[in-house]
């Protein structure tokens, strides 16, 4: 059975395996045959890579926060200006045409609801985790079905109002790969609108 890389994904669990590799390999130097400008610049480049690293962390962190906050202020002026529109609506000199003016006029929905069609892609993330992705438009989100082994007919998996949806079911043998044929159909409300969607076809890996 073949080798997984051994040079772990995650940063933190890297930076420990790099940190060992270099004491190690530096306690053996000699008899590993290697030299110490080697062994200096492999250091040096460790070293970087940590202060990279914990550079991104912070970098990550301020985003969310910064994301967040600009959520919050868009929560609170949004609030605002739908209260104060709705007061304009309720007003005796309301206008299409003033409701046009100041931009409180939503666009008409020209969705045709009968024709509608998921495109349905996914991702197999090994070990039966499957990331399913799909545009939401003006839907509640969608219905997911997924040929059952047994019967070979459709049956309902789940309904996802936001993308991605994640199969994270355990594969059926753990060793062995496994198809998985999804189609999915949007909704509104709670009624299923539109066609389903192709069938989509994973390969999952154990």
């Amino acid at each position: 059975m073949a080798k997984s890389d051994y040079v772990p994904t995650a940063d933190n669990d890297f930076l420990a395996w790099l940190d060992n590799f270099i004491a190690q390999a530096d306690a053996r130097r000699a008899d590993l045959g290697l030299t110490e400008a080697a062994l200096t610049a492999l250091k040096a480049a460790g070293q970087d890579a940590r202060a990279k690293s914990a550079a991104n962390v912070q970098a990550q962190a301020a985003a969310r926060h910064a994301t967040e906050e600009k959520k919050a202020s868009r929560r609170t002026v949004e609030t605002s200006a739908r209260a104060i529109a709705r007061q304009i609506k309720a007003g005796g000199s309301y206008t299409d045409a003033l409701g046009a003016l100041l931009g409180i006029v939503g666009p008409e929905d020209t969705t045709d609801y009968a024709t509608l069609k998921p495109t349905l892609t996914g991702v197999d993330q090994t070990g039966g985790i499957v990331v399913l992705s799909f545009p939401k438009l003006r839907t509640d989100g969608i219905n997911i079905y997924e040929m059952a082994e047994t019967t070979g007919k459709y049956a309902f998996l789940a309904r996802d109002t936001v993308a991605p949806y994640v199969d994270n079911r355990p594969l059926r043998e753990p060793t062995k790969p496994e198809l998985r044929r999804y189609t999915a159909v949007y909704v509104v409300g709670d009624e299923e609108v539109g066609q389903y969607s192709d069938e989509l076809v994973m390969n999952c890996a154990p």
